[in-house]
This record gives C-alpha cells, structure tokens and sequence, in this order.
C-alpha cells in the first residue's frame, strides 16, 4: 500500500446530533479536514458527488478551495457522475482547479449509479440518444472530456477576433498539463475495468460492485484489478496506472471510537439490487482495536492488489474526530500494511 487517503460523502443534516447541519458547514469542514490530513501526513483528500441530495454535489468550487488551503495533499474526486456533465465546461473547470492546486488533483469520473431522483441528468439537459442507455451516454461525455484534457486545438478561430489568438484552431483554456493522466474511472464491473485500461485512465473500485461470481467482495474486486491491470499492459500504455480501492476503516483507539462504532454490525459482506437487473455485492466495513484490524486487513486480497486506499469518514462527527480517525489509522495500522 503506498497511499492513503480519505473519502467524504460530505453528508449535512439539520439534526441537532450532526456537527455538519448545513451544506455551508459540509463544505467549510471539508476544507478545514483536508488541511489536517495534510498536517498528519495522509496522502488525499477524495470527495463523493451526489446531486439532488444533502450531500457535496459540484466538486469544482471545493477541490479549488482545497487546493488553494494546501501545498502536498493529493485532491480528488470518487466520483463524479458524468451522466451530468458538461464535458467542455467542466475540462475548464478542471484545468483551473487543477493549476490553483498546482497539478495535484486526481478525478474520479464514472458512468454513475442510482441517485435521488429517477434519471436526474434529464433535469440538467441530457438525454441519451436513440438506441443508447443512459451509461453510454455517460461513457460518451467522459470520452468527450478525456479528448478535451488532450489540450489540442479544435475550435475554428473569429477572424476578426475580440483579442489576439495563437495560430490554428483553438483549444480550451486553461488547460493543465498531466491532467489527462490523473483521471480514474469508478468501474462497477470487471468488464467497464477493462474498458478503463483500453481508455488508459487510472481504476477507482469502490465498496460496491457487480456481484458477478458470488465469491467474497475483496476476492471479486481483486480479480476486477488483475484484468484491469492485464488489459492496460495488452493496450501498450506507456505509464504505469494507479488503482485505489475505498473502505470503512475505524481503528478503535479510546472510549469515543468503541462507543460509536465498537459494536457489531457490518462485519460480512451484503448482497442487494442497486436497480431491477443489477444484483450487486457491498463490502464489509471494518472496526477492531488496532492488532485485531491489521490482521483483517491483511486478509483483504483487494487492498494488497491496490497501491491507494481511499478510507471514507464519518463526515457529521465533525474535524476534530475525524482527524482522530485518520491519525489512529496512519498510526496505529497503516505501517503494518506497508505504508511508507
């Protein structure tokens, strides 16, 4: 494991329990945990995207935000939806994000997945046309935005323009350099990893996928890794891709630790249906006191294939807990499993 990072949903609830009651303190807060992971040595700072929901939707503003508060700390996305997209208005969005934080974001893009109200990319102005689902439409604007990230001029220039133009068609602007290399697909399947790899973009596997040969989650999403890996090699990728994986992960270190996450409750791997034809299997989350969670770990075949691990918080408890959660973990576990 040579990276560590942590994974927001960015969840806000008016409940008097939550230490995140608003979207402002959602957002604020996430800024202020990006900071202090960055002062712990944790390697990023990754955030989910979700619209028509309490929870971080346009990740532009806050990954800008983020990379301005920090100088090291990677900053990324899992994932956004690009069911939704915009593919030139958000290469440019990118590009600056990426320059304020000086080249260091790492977006997460994907075809999607169930959302909080039935096909709400139609309410952003997206259709997919005839004979098309609304994944291939989704697959179709991420190629469109990886074409965009390329920075070669397309556009037919004014002649008599407002301002000079450099010679030939024009591209977007800004455009960051190396941005097209730190973009991952979230894939759901083995067979949308592979297809990654041909696209040569980097692999994020989250805590849910297909569930396509019954055996345990981390067996199944070790396997996705191994034919993502072998199918990037066959496609004659010049780099090296990069593949993280996401958990729940609590260390249980003091008294705050056992009370909320110390009894059982998520130690086996769930079976559900994220629609009507998708049988779909969810990891386990893991807690235990620290010598008791690195040997689960290590049991974890995904996260011994993967070379990033992106552990989500629990983002209503606020800063300061969080930051404990991450310390506990850097501490207490991420050495044993090869962390630096």
């Amino acid at each position: 494991m040579k990276k560590i990072g942590f994974l927001s949903f960015g969840h806000w609830t008016p409940s008097p329990q939550s230490q995140t009651r608003s979207a402002a303190d959602a957002l604020l807060q996430s800024i202020d945990l990006a900071q202090a992971a960055e002062d712990l040595g944790a390697d990023g700072a990754y955030f989910r995207v979700h619209h028509f929901a309490r929870q971080l939707a346009s990740p532009f503003p806050l990954l800008a935000a983020v990379g301005a508060k920090t100088s090291r700390i990677e900053i990324g996305t899992a994932v956004i939806d690009m069911r939704y997209e915009n593919p030139l208005y958000m290469a440019e969005d990118a590009g600056a994000a990426d320059l304020i934080a000086g080249g260091r974001l790492q977006l997460g893009i994907s075809r999607g997945s169930p959302e909080q109200v039935i096909d709400g990319w139609r309410y952003f102005g997206y259709r997919p046309a005839e004979n098309q689902s609304d994944a291939d439409m989704g697959r179709q604007h991420a190629q469109m935005f990886l074409d965009m990230l390329r920075g070669e001029g397309f556009a037919q220039p004014n002649p008599r323009p407002m301002f000079p133009n450099p010679p030939g068609p024009l591209r977007l602007e800004p455009y960051s350099p190396g941005l097209r290399e730190r973009i991952w697909w979230g894939a759901g399947s083995n067979a949308t990893a592979v297809w990654a790899a041909k696209l040569g973009v980097n692999l994020q596997s989250s805590t849910l996928k297909d569930d396509e040969t019954g055996e345990p989650f981390h067996v199944q999403q070790a396997a996705q890794i191994r034919a993502f890996r072998a199918a990037w090699k066959e496609a004659g990728h010049a780099r090296e891709p990069r593949v993280s994986v996401s958990r729940s992960i609590i260390a249980l270190t003091d008294d705050r630790d056992r009370a909320y996450f110390g009894n059982p409750g998520m130690e086996e791997d769930q079976i559900g249906f994220i629609d009507e034809n998708t049988r779909a299997i969810f990891g386990r989350g893991y807690s235990a006191e620290p010598d008791a969670l690195i040997e689960l770990l290590k049991q974890d075949d995904a996260i011994a294939e993967a070379d990033t691990l992106l552990v989500t918080v629990p983002n209503q408890l606020g800063v300061a807990y969080n930051a404990h959660v991450i310390e506990a973990l850097l501490t207490h576990v991420a050495p044993a499993l090869g962390w630096r």
